[in-house]
């Protein structure tokens, strides 16, 4: 007589999958993914464009702006994991791969070059306003779709919102 213990199987087809009452249907995963894939392209083109900004701001202002934006881009890549992995805990893959992030995101194009602190805080500032149109669309979007994932928008749309105030406020008159 053979006992099988719980993590053995009999069944000669086996899944990496656990059926749960807790999983979600799989025409919700994908109304949430079409919400959120877009904020995590406009959130990884952020951090790419920050630290572009970063590198390259000058002037009178260089400390105070040149350590807001590492701020903005480890905040902005914080939350692009944050949408990435919800996806992702739904069971359905994201694509943020470069080539991707430079086709579908939103943000405006940013200057190249050295800029001066007032042109590279004003340029990120548009950029944040860019990726908060993407991310107020999901909040919307997932009202009636799915509340946790809705609160996963509403959390990145807040930190975002702090980021561009603390920013928007050097440049303010």
């Amino acid at each position: 007589m053979t006992t099988e213990t719980p993590t053995e199987t009999t069944s000669a087809a086996t899944s990496t999958e656990v059926p749960s009452d807790f999983s979600i249907a799989a025409d919700i995963a994908a109304g949430v993914a079409q919400f959120l894939a877009p904020v995590v392209h406009d959130l990884e083109a952020l951090v790419v464009n920050g630290k572009q900004a970063h590198w390259h701001v000058r002037g009178g202002s260089f400390v105070g702006i040149h350590e807001l934006l590492d701020d903005v881009v480890e905040h902005a890549q914080e939350f692009a994991d944050l949408a990435a992995e919800r996806i992702v805990a739904l069971g359905l893959p994201i694509d943020s791969r470069l080539e991707t992030v430079a086709a579908k995101s939103t943000l405006p194009k940013l200057a190249d070059g050295f800029q001066p602190w007032q042109e590279s805080a004003a340029a990120v500032v548009g950029l944040i306003d860019a990726a908060l149109v993407t991310v107020r669309a999901a909040v919307t979007g997932l009202d009636d779709l799915d509340l946790s994932s809705q609160d996963v928008a509403i959390e990145i749309e807040r930190g975002l919102t702090k980021d561009r105030w603390l920013l928007q406020a050097h440049i303010a008159v």
